[in-house]
């Protein structure tokens, strides 16, 4: 249940609304990021809006099991944390190629589009907040958007430290850290759809 004290039905509206207005504000991020990262030739903004895409895909995934029983948004959760695992582990690949292969981030650039990263994931997590209680899959929702923050402020401060010591090192840092962090968001739904799976089955 959600902290307004509403039935299932309103419950489960509300939700529906909230989860709507998430995947907007994530895929419009995604495309955003995606090609301020490859105009920027940063690993870290590319990084990011892989998170972006991967928080779409949970939201989306979220909407369809707002309607669904305790199996169906299980099912949703563990389906949206093997995601984040795989697009995680893809984002490491690209950050190992690039060490090798070299790159010229821009850190202006970088620090400008993960502000406004920041800016719109902070307005998610306001929306979710109220919901993080709800459901594995809201709670899933949640953690995602959380974990978002911890990522927008690393592509700020690692774009500032790229420019103050003109080195690409911190990009590549920041790339590699925002892949863990989405690779243990994606462990931690895992674990807890097996939690609540189990409760249900002791229930």
């Amino acid at each position: 249940m959600t902290c307004c004290g509403c039935g299932p039905e309103q419950t489960a509206s509300l939700e529906r609304k909230t989860l709507r207005i998430l995947l907007a504000i994530n895929g419009a991020m995604f495309v955003g990021e995606l090609l301020a990262g490859l105009l920027a030739d940063s690993t870290g903004l590319l990084a990011d809006s892989l998170d972006m895409l991967a928080d779409a895909s949970v939201y989306g995934i979220a909407l369809h099991a707002v309607r669904g029983d305790i199996k169906h948004q299980s099912s949703a959760a563990s389906a949206s944390g093997m995601l984040q695992i795989l697009l995680g582990t893809g984002v490491l690949v690209e950050a190992l190629r690039r060490f090798y292969s070299g790159s010229n981030p821009a850190s202006a650039f970088m620090m400008a589009s993960g502000a406004v990263a920041l800016v719109a994931n902070v307005v998610c997590v306001l929306l979710i907040y109220k919901h993080r209680a709800g459901g594995i899959h809201m709670r899933a929702s949640w953690i995602f958007s959380a974990n978002d923050v911890i990522a927008n402020l690393g592509v700020i401060v690692s774009g500032a430290l790229v420019m103050a010591l003109g080195s690409r090192l911190p990009d590549l840092l920041i790339g590699v850290l925002i892949a863990i962090v989405v690779v243990r968001g994606g462990a931690r739904i895992l674990v807890e759809t097996r939690k609540a799976g189990g409760g249900s089955a002791a229930t």
